[in-house]
């Protein structure tokens, strides 16, 4: 049997080393406590998928309360939150996978109903164009910003508490750390706006407080990676060449860089003449220095080869470790026709994918999860989801 070259181990430039190339991609399972507190359900759902991908990034996790972006969100911002995280982290490195806490804050991607009656926070007082009823934001004053970039840092402190061996600061998506450095979110005429090296001032200093947590507490190599999304479609908005700049400005400051995007063969959004990969775009810039973890719609072990061959150096899977949680094992076996390339809702147990995901995926990614087209199952699962439609609602 010829082993997949990804299955080989991955050792960053820290020292941390991984059994293999494939790493799971941050999903949410919108199941924790209201308080962010981590379930039951959570952590079975992430003990079904370890063991097979080197590495696990969780599902995002918010750095203070003003930072929630959506109900049953995990959470780090207190130390409440420890015994929990130490249950995650635990779960997570069964035969040997690495786990990876993936922080953030949500700032103008929440509003005041998820915040409690508070006003959702931002770089500047501008509404996010999507969705079009997106609330307005309050603009963080300078003290506020300070103590944001030290909440990511007590939130890496939590994480090393924990027993992760790594964080993820989420920068895409239009998140805080994106809406700093687009000019569509912010234009602050002060020192955190502005130019473009002024917008790069929130995530750089993010960024340097959380080496200084990690070089002061960390008693093992213990990672910071950074996620980044290529291009906005808003105008104003960040595109290719202000990314590509932004990597150049931190590939020397973090251990690793990660894509969010939907295709690992994706082209600019916003360039239709650039016909090359933005895989091999950001590879050309971060090859040699740091990883490029490439990402999206890898579904098998060709895709996998594929987007190394463009220029991963690792490769994160996201909606084929839902289906399919032993996926590594088995095309480790090449045991290949095993996998599951479809699911229905007689799969949901042992799946162990939580009540609430379930109706997450049904509204928001049914057509990409492949669900079972057998009309009969199909009805049974939209029945056993009825006693949850009013909660769906609220969020």
């Amino acid at each position: 049997m010829t082993k997949q070259p990804f299955l080989s181990s991955f050792k960053f430039n820290n020292g941390l080393e991984i059994k293999n190339h494939i790493v799971m991609s941050p999903m949410t399972t919108m199941t924790s406590f209201y308080n962010g507190m981590i379930t039951t359900d959570e952590l079975n759902y992430y003990a079904a998928r370890a063991g097979g991908p080197g590495m696990m990034i969780t599902g995002v996790a918010n750095v203070s309360d003003s930072g929630r972006g959506f109900e049953g969100e995990l959470s780090v911002a207190h130390d409440d939150m420890l015994p929990g995280l130490t249950n995650l982290a635990s779960v997570i490195h069964q035969d040997g996978t690495k786990a990876i806490l993936q922080i953030f804050h949500a700032g103008r991607k929440s509003n005041s109903a998820i915040l409690r009656g508070e006003k959702p926070v931002s770089a500047s007082a501008i509404s996010a164009t999507y969705p079009a009823n997106s609330e307005t934001p309050r603009a963080l004053t300078t003290d506020e910003i300070l103590q944001l970039i030290s909440d990511f840092g007590e939130a890496t402190k939590r994480a090393i508490k924990a027993g992760f061996d790594g964080i993820e600061l989420h920068g895409a998506n239009t998140y805080l750390l994106q809406q700093f450095y687009s000019e569509n979110a912010n234009q602050r005429t002060d020192d955190w706006g502005g130019s473009r090296e002024k917008r790069l001032k929130f995530p750089l200093a993010v960024i340097k407080t959380v080496n200084k947590v990690v070089k002061d507490y960390a008693d093992r190599p213990f990672i910071v990676g950074y996620r980044l999304s290529p291009e906005e479609i808003e105008t104003p908005g960040i595109r290719l060449e202000d990314s590509l700049f932004f990597v150049d400005q931190i590939k020397d400051k973090v251990d690793y860089l990660h894509l969010s995007m939907g295709s690992y063969k994706r082209t600019s959004l916003n360039d239709p003449s650039n016909k090359q990969s933005l895989i091999s775009q950001f590879a050309e810039h971060t090859h040699g220095i740091i990883p490029l973890i490439g990402i999206g719609s890898v579904t098998t072990p060709e895709d996998v080869n594929a987007a190394m061959a463009d220029g991963a150096d690792l490769v994160a899977i996201g909606r084929t470790f839902i289906r399919e949680p032993q996926w590594v094992q088995k095309v480790a076996h090449n045991d290949l026709k095993s996998i599951r390339t479809q699911i229905s809702p007689s799969d949901m147990d042992e799946l162990a994918i939580p009540p609430v995901m379930q109706t997450y995926l049904r509204e928001s990614f049914y057509s990409v999860m492949q669900f079972t087209d057998d009309p009969e199952l199909h009805q049974d699962y939209q029945n056993s989801l009825a006693p949850m439609e009013g909660f769906e609602k609220k969020l």
